[in-house]
């Protein structure tokens, strides 16, 4: 489905990213694997390289613009073009009421889950256009179409996501560049650690779901990897939830 696409991964040390990087070196790409974890990025790439597929990992913080620079241009010069961009890193940020947050704390959510989107996007697209076409996935949430207590910078920065993938979309769809954006809902990965020591907290979560569980993050790579192929090939500017049907409430 991917062969011989060159696909780069932002956050895949673990979680969602990780899955989405060796779901798309099975079917063919070559991966471009990232993260400010750098021990588990090259754990990534070692899973990677054991299906036989080819992968390499680059350093990078997200919400420095240079850095994301950086990363498209050492993905090029190491496998000659650049054909698909997951921009999945993100982190949850810290939790209080909306007069209560700090600045700070808004900043750095901001900056990573939303500019750093950005960011990454400016230095894809650009690579893409000299490729002749691509397609980039911007990882959402939910909380991108909803609100939720306690996170203001998290909820305002995947919705910002949402709407800087829409404009994008529009922008670059008669250049061959399809831009979507995927909405998981609540998702066994490292971010959500945290309630396997709280199951009353979990279950309340998993209630929330329609199909009553959470997700896992193969569930989420098998939507992005649908998006980076051929098969999506009428597809761009589209927010797709993968949350069990907490949106159908």
């Amino acid at each position: 489905m991917l062969k011989n696409k060159v696909a780069l991964i932002t956050g895949s040390a673990s979680g969602i990213g990780r899955a989405t990087a060796l779901l798309l070196s099975r079917e063919g790409a070559k991966v471009v694997v990232s993260d400010l974890d750098a021990a588990h990025g090259e754990e990534t790439v070692r899973l990677i390289r054991a299906q036989g597929a080819s992968a390499f990992f680059v350093p990078c913080d997200v919400g420095q613009p240079a850095q994301s620079q950086q990363l498209v241009d050492k993905a090029v010069q190491h496998f000659g073009r650049l054909d698909v961009a997951c921009n999945n890193a993100g982190i949850g940020g810290a939790l209080a009421l909306t007069a209560d947050y700090t600045q700070e704390a808004w900043k750095q959510v901001i900056d990573i889950n939303l500019s750093g989107v950005f960011f990454g996007m400016q230095a894809q697209i650009k690579a893409m256009l000299k490729s002749g076409g691509g397609s980039v996935i911007n990882i959402s949430s939910i909380l991108g179409k909803v609100g939720s207590p306690l996170s203001p910078a998290y909820s305002a920065a995947k919705h910002g996501v949402i709407g800087l993938t829409e404009t994008a979309a529009w922008e670059y769809g008669k250049q061959g560049i399809r831009i979507n954006a995927v909405g998981p809902g609540y998702i066994h990965t490292p971010m959500l650690r945290d309630l396997e020591n709280n199951p009353s907290a979990q279950a309340h979560i998993e209630a929330a779901h329609a199909m009553g569980r959470m997700g896992r993050p193969e569930e989420v790579a098998e939507m992005i990897c649908w998006l980076a192929s051929d098969r999506a090939s009428f597809v761009t500017g589209a927010y797709f939830p993968v949350d069990g049907g907490y949106l159908a409430r």
